[in-house]
């Protein structure tokens, strides 16, 4: 790839990491919903504590991920729920995601990892929050 083809492009990179992290964690969120609210439709078994406790860090996790708020220690608490789910609920029924229906499980905990080290993107309250607090300490430095 010529590279100033490269270069054009990876100005979109951390727009297009919050795009992916707020459309994953929305996605995550709902599988919390179902468990808890039974919304967007009732989940299909009766919730035991671990589905409850899931449920609660889908919904609390998949919250503060849409927002960029804690991305880091929340994705990463988030992508070890569903490297756990995927053991304990899918391997048992053989080697391939594929056929153990444990993609979406596998696909979540690897975006999530990513998230871990890569932070929010350019659209979070991480963010935000992070250049008030920049703003602050020049303020002060300034003031000084």
């Amino acid at each position: 790839m010529p590279t100033w083809k490269a270069n054009y492009t990876s100005k979109f990179a951390p727009h297009l990491l919050s795009v992916l992290r707020i459309f994953a964690a929305g996605s995550f969120f709902t599988h919390g919903t179902m468990k808890l609210f039974g919304w967007p439709a009732p989940f299909e078994y009766p919730l035991n504590p671990l589905l409850y406790t899931a449920g609660l860090l889908e919904v609390l996790g998949g919250l503060l991920l849409i927002l960029g708020l804690f991305t880091r220690p929340a994705a990463f608490v988030v992508s070890g729920l569903m490297a756990f789910a995927y053991f304990i609920a899918h391997s048992s029924d053989g080697f391939f995601p594929v056929l153990n229906h444990g993609e979406a499980a596998m696909l979540y905990c690897f975006t999530f990892l990513y998230f871990s080290a890569a932070g929010p993107g350019a659209w979070s309250l991480d963010g935000l929050l992070e250049s008030n607090a920049k703003a602050s300490v020049t303020n002060i430095a300034e003031a000084s």
